[in-house]
């Protein structure tokens, strides 16, 4: 009996045991079965999309930048078909075999073929990698010709940025080369369109304007195998080129520019006195920017860096110079304006003047004689503009300077390089070095020296107001939606006067008219300093005002040795600076001109205004006529 009862019990176990067994492996199933229901119906698009992932490749090809033309529309900075060759990974069946015949075939050097090495192992498997990125037409032909024996090579060809005018514009639109990690990381725009072998602004307006010009990336879609080996091309998406941006420059008055600087250091300018286009900007000396498009040698670079003339800098808009008499007219103007002096006021000038035991010269040692406004400015009589600035004093100069442009940027966001100068006055003085101002601060900020500094482009503008009628412009290098016809930024300047009071930069047109007679008399009547540079077409007729800035101070012994420039030190000579506008009766265009140690104005630089006026007004019919073509809103 009891056996009977063990069986039984022994019989239940087994049955229950199976019975769960059976139940599991049900529930199993079902769970299987729901499973793959859900993988195959509810979860179907999600897994195509990872398998596509898996199997599909994209690869992004480096965008095409927009084209920058000047106001006639000749391209400055374009685009132009490079070759290179690349290398795709995946391909290669053997990696040391194929660098050796590259080595030979292309004379590589043993520190590029470590730097492909190196290259390598930061790339992923199916990323293409770059061994070079400007072949010569005869080493993409051998390539081409060899390409039985180069397995994994592939000789391709790409657009890549071309200057067209070498160094002319090198100041204004800067460079494109590789970027760098600070590039990448402080523009979202390249972040998003980064690939390799993609170039961005590092300068000018290349960077600055990198946004609008970038483009976007073409992309390339290949089906690969479970290698990640291409096996089929399945799309080509086009990419978007860039905007293309025209500029306000000339090109050939930038040619005349560059021409008139060559072997020297300095700046001209050229702006629209209505509009306030700026016609040329030129920094000199200049370098050319096709040498950083693929990374320029170490000895090239050296020259560039070491050259004491100093290429790097943009003297237009970062050179600070003294503005030596090229202030004198706004002196002149200030003066006139805050009735301190009248244009009868005559001063005597015996070529020097005592001053609480300081003895300030002027520039002609036996002096001037007796002077009147209009006399004083066509001979630049230091001894004069000493007196008027005693009488006007620095707080009332300064307020006039800034209204006149000079402190403040020019063009601001489009150059980050560009300096606001400084034109002091007391506080400035008491607020950053902590002593009173004295008055022969104020003689010599009278005739452009002492604290004074100002930007070539600074005294353009200033000198386009004083031409105006003195009337705010607001100067632009981009072509946008303003009025370029002189009539219509005319009317435009009188509209705004109307809006608003301060658009109007002088209280009296009487006394900004004296200033401009002044200035014409300076440059075309005789005994004027800058008289032997006249021109008396009245189409090309222009007024100016020379400048001599020193760069350090005359001491009584170099004084009474009265040396030539040629006997001078290069460094210790001082900078030759000229401000004119023309054609006098019907201004239009203003310039600027200085030649680091070059002496006098009137020998160095104003000679360059006559050449430059020719070129200049002979040019403005056909910058009339030009079309308001293509553009975009910056």
């Amino acid at each position: 009996m009891i056996r009977e009862n063990t069986g039984i019990r022994k019989s239940d176990i087994i049955n229950r045991r199976m019975f769960i067994i059976g139940a599991a492996k049900v529930i199993v199933f079902a769970c299987i079965i729901g499973r793959l229901f859900s993988l195959q119906i509810n979860d179907n698009k999600k897994y195509l999309t990872l398998s596509d992932k898996n199997r599909i490749r994209e690869w992004k090809l480096p965008p095409i930048r927009g084209s920058i033309v000047d106001y006639f529309g000749n391209i400055i900075a374009g685009n132009l078909k490079v070759y290179q060759l690349h290398i795709i990974p995946e391909q290669v069946e053997n990696f040391n075999y194929l660098l050796t015949r590259l080595k030979i075939l292309l004379q590589l050097s043993d520190k590029k073929i470590l730097n492909i090495i190196k290259s390598k192992k930061q790339l992923k498997p199916w990323e293409s990698l770059i061994v070079s990125e400007n072949l010569s037409w005869s080493q993409f032909l051998k390539i081409n010709n060899h390409l039985y024996d180069l397995i994994g090579a592939k000789p391709v060809m790409v657009i890549s940025r071309n200057y067209p005018f070498d160094n002319i514009y090198t100041h204004v639109l800067g460079y494109v080369s590789q970027p760098n990690e600070n590039d990448i990381l402080d523009n979202e725009v390249i972040q998003q369109r980064f690939v390799p072998g993609m170039k961005v602004g590092k300068l000018g307006l290349e960077k600055t304007l990198e946004n609008y010009l970038i483009g976007t990336n073409a992309i390339q879609r290949y089906e690969v195998n479970a290698y990640g080996k291409r096996i089929n091309q399945l799309e080509h998406q086009k990419g978007q080129q860039g905007s293309k941006i025209r500029l306000t420059v000339d090109t050939e008055v930038q040619k005349l520019s560059a021409k008139l600087l060559a072997d020297k250091a300095g700046s001209i300018s050229v702006m629209d006195i209505y509009t306030g286009e700026v016609v040329a900007m030129y920094s000199s000396p200049s370098y050319d920017p096709n040498l950083f498009l693929f990374g320029i040698s170490k000895d090239e670079w050296e020259l560039i860096r070491n050259n004491p003339l100093k290429p790097l800098i943009n003297k237009t808009l970062s050179g600070l110079y003294s503005p030596g008499s090229t202030i004198k007219p706004l002196v002149a103007l200030s003066a006139l304006e805050n009735n301190i002096i009248n244009p009868n006021l005559k001063v005597r000038c015996t070529g020097k003047t005592e001053l609480y035991g300081q003895t300030f010269h002027c520039w002609k040692e036996k002096g001037h004689g007796l002077v009147s406004l209009k006399n004083a400015m066509k001979q630049s009589c230091d001894t004069y503009f000493y007196e008027v600035a005693r009488l006007l004093g620095v707080d009332r100069l300064k307020i006039t300077a800034e209204k006149f442009g000079l402190g403040e940027k020019v063009l601001g966001v489009y150059f980050e390089n560009e300096k606001k100068g400084l034109f002091p006055n007391t506080d400035w003085k008491k607020n950053n070095l902590g002593k009173n101002w004295v008055l022969g601060e104020t003689l010599i900020t009278g005739i452009g020296q002492g604290y004074t500094q100002t930007t070539p482009l600074q005294l353009c503008l200033m000198t386009a107001q004083i031409a105006n009628g003195g009337y705010k412009i607001k100067p632009k290098i981009i072509v946008n939606n303003d009025p370029i016809n002189v009539d219509l930024a005319k009317k435009s300047m009188e509209k705004q006067n109307l809006l608003n009071p301060d658009y109007k930069l002088v209280k009296e047109n009487k006394n900004l008219r004296i200033v401009q007679e002044a200035m014409f008399s300076s440059t075309n009547e005789i005994r004027g300093t800058s008289y032997r540079s006249r021109i008396d077409d009245p189409k090309y007729q222009f007024a100016g005002k020379t400048g001599t800035a020193q760069v350090k101070r005359i001491s009584k012994r170099e004084r009474e040795l009265d040396l030539k420039i040629d006997q001078i030190p290069y460094n210790d000579r001082d900078h030759a600076l000229y401000i004119a506008y023309g054609p006098y009766k019907n201004p239009r265009y203003a310039l600027s001109i200085i030649v680091e140690h070059g002496g006098s104005g009137s020998k160095a630089a104003a000679p360059m205004a006559k050449k430059l006026f020719k070129l200049i007004i002979d040019r403005d019919e056909l910058r009339e006529k030009q079309p308001n073509f293509e553009e975009i809103s910056i």
